[in-house]
């Protein structure tokens, strides 16, 4: 999500009724997100496309009080986002290969440890390289610009171009920094159900500068984005 996009209070709930086909649940933080998957999905019943929240801590509650409702076959984590400078350009689309919760851990005097280092646990959460290549191929094939690579969740969205050079360093290969995913992806995998994260790309990750972002471009890509889920995820 863009901070640029209005929060508003989470939202979990959605139809039940399915057709034929895998049963997906689509997360987004905000309405604009959730509208622009609506319109790509033209009504697909096996789909539920839902409002989380801003932020891991919200997207995490929301995901989870859903799948403690329901049973379904995957879950997306959806959503504008910005994009690594050389990694993914204004306008494209990233799919994660794996989703990195990139700030949660302990500042040191040899530098940031991240979680994995500390033995608290894991910052990380791999997505089924196959469902990766099956999607961002389907997307290639109609047209899109897409990037795959590890996408980036922060609590706070990056403003120098320090503090993205810090965590292009990090998490080598990063494509995408968002702030919802690594808790969408936290509760599907405590409920043994696969992961997704799209992100359409509104911004260069770094100094902000809000006369550049191109968020309805973004919004655009993720619902064309959504189409061909539509028809890759049946």
């Amino acid at each position: 999500m863009n901070d640029d996009l209005n929060a508003e209070t989470p939202v979990v709930s959605g139809s039940r009724q399915r057709g034929p086909g895998m049963r997906v649940l689509v997360m987004t933080a905000v309405s604009a997100e959730r509208d622009a998957v609506l319109r790509g999905l033209r009504g697909a019943s096996n789909f539920d496309v839902l409002v989380a929240g801003v932020g891991t801590a919200a997207a995490a509650v929301s995901t989870a009080k859903v799948l403690a409702t329901a049973e379904y076959d995957l879950v997306v984590t959806a959503g504008i986002g910005g994009g690594f400078i050389g990694k993914a350009e204004v306008g494209s689309l990233v799919v994660a290969d794996e989703i990195v919760a990139a700030d949660l851990g302990a500042q040191t005097p040899e530098g940031f440890r991240n979680l994995d280092e500390l033995g608290f646990g894991s910052t990380r959460v791999r997505v089924d390289a196959g469902l990766v290549i099956r999607v961002a191929e389907a997307l290639r094939g109609a047209g899109l610009a897409v990037t795959t690579g590890p996408v980036l969740t922060v609590s706070t969205v990056t403003g120098t171009a320090a503090t993205a050079a810090e965590l292009a360093a990090r998490v080598p290969g990063a494509a995408a920094e968002a702030m919802e995913g690594f808790g969408v992806a936290t509760a599907a995998h405590d409920r043994g159900v696969p992961i997704l994260e799209i992100r359409a790309i509104s911004n260069p990750v770094g100094p902000r500068d809000r006369a550049a972002w191109r968020i309805n471009e973004a919004l655009d890509a993720l619902e064309a984005a959504s189409s061909v889920l539509l028809e890759v995820l049946i």
